[in-house]
């Protein structure tokens, strides 16, 4: 792997101020996120997207279905989950993930120089998942086993013409995680946007949608990035713009399954 992903100095990534979810009020605004990190690399950080919906979204309620109910709580449960590096349920995910993304190369220890590579901040990754959560882990896990040419592609950055300075990518892959968790308004009692609404019923349909979906915004958000001839200031930007197209393409009314997004289109196996 080249040493586009780096600048001499460690990776920025989202931080969230609460480890779980509070849904006690779904009228409170969804937890906050920081940019931290080194300002060496992104200047002032590689941050998600964090934009507000529309006013009148802000007012809908939608009334769910028991199944639908069932596949919120299941997927907020994960959400719930912390990374902990003394699970050795995590530790084996790590371990894994490192072997889809490094199949020749053995790691020499989960606290290791060698994750730089992977584009994590430092030698620890668990530090970075604090922004997104154990599901930020298994979200990149679920990408590398399901589509791994396209996961190759965007972690050797294979694809394109690519400017001097690259996002890195597994810090990017977190803040996609939050990302949708933000868009698809997962952190409230049941959804307060169309988007979130309309994303249940792919849920109830598929209980791993939402790893499949991050699939398509991690494919689509570099995508965007190759089109729009992008930069490591723009990065927020691209991430804006990728945001924008899946909310378009989930409220399409042809749409029945994530597969038929036209996103879906730019990943392969």
């Amino acid at each position: 792997m080249d040493d586009r992903g780096s600048a001499g100095g460690s990776f920025v990534a989202v931080r969230r101020i609460a480890q779980g979810l509070d849904r006690s009020n779904t009228c409170q605004a969804s937890s906050a996120e920081v940019a931290a990190g080194s300002a060496a690399w992104l200047g002032r950080g590689l941050s998600c997207v964090c934009a507000h919906g529309k006013e009148e979204d802000a007012r809908l309620s939608f009334d769910l279905t028991p199944a639908q109910e069932d596949c919120l709580q299941k997927l907020q449960n994960r959400l719930d989950i912390a990374y902990d590096s003394s699970v050795p349920e995590h530790q084996e995910a790590l371990r894994a993930l490192w072997k889809a993304a490094f199949p020749e190369e053995e790691l020499h220890g989960l606290i290791s120089e060698q994750w730089k590579e992977m584009g994590w901040q430092g030698k620890d990754p668990s530090t970075d998942f604090r922004g997104g959560g154990f599901i930020s882990l298994e979200n990149l896990l679920y990408f590398a086993r399901n589509f791994p040419k396209s996961f190759q592609d965007l972690l050797r950055k294979q694809e394109g013409d690519r400017s001097m300075w690259e996002y890195p990518f597994a810090v990017a892959g977190v803040n996609i995680t939050f990302m949708l968790i933000q868009m698809l308004d997962l952190e409230a009692v049941k959804p307060r946007n169309l988007v979130g609404a309309t994303f249940l019923k792919f849920l109830s349909d598929n209980e791993l949608a939402f790893d499949l979906l991050y699939c398509i915004a991690f494919k689509l958000m570099d995508h965007q990035w190759l089109a729009m001839r992008a930069s490591y200031m723009d990065f927020n930007a691209v991430m804006k713009s990728t945001r924008h197209q899946l909310e378009t393409e989930l409220l399409e009314k042809y749409i029945t399954r994530l597969e038929e997004l036209p996103s879906y289109m730019l990943l392969t196996r």
